[in-house]
């Protein structure tokens, strides 16, 4: 299974949206960060293992898709930070994680 990426806010919107139907997870990645690379291993990890099948996977760019990064912490209700793994179920926040927190791991044990 692999990941989407989503760069608008609209784009956003339709997976806030989608989340009433079906669990979204978002991966808040910062492309200059190194603990954000880890974290992009091992949400691609998790992807490659055996993933729920029952929820959509996305990744959004926090510096070149700011607005985007910003939309998703206010309307969730979290603080904005990068590395940082949200998942969500009928439009609001189940679940959220950051840093070397964002783990294959720690990721089947809340999605599975």
């Amino acid at each position: 299974m692999t990941w989407r990426e989503i760069s608008t806010i609209d784009e956003w919107n339709t997976l806030l949206a989608q989340s009433g139907e079906r669990g979204q997870v978002i991966l808040k990645h910062s492309t200059t960060c190194p603990v954000s690379a880890n974290a992009l291993s091992e949400y691609e990890a998790y992807l490659k293992a055996a993933p729920n099948p029952d929820v959509d996977y996305t990744l959004v760019k926090v510096i070149e898709s700011r607005p985007v990064s910003n939309q998703i912490a206010e309307d969730l209700n979290v603080k904005h930070e990068s590395p940082q793994i949200i998942y969500i179920k009928d439009k609001a926040k189940y679940w959220s994680a950051t840093h070397w927190a964002v783990t294959k791991a720690h990721m089947t044990a809340v999605l599975d």
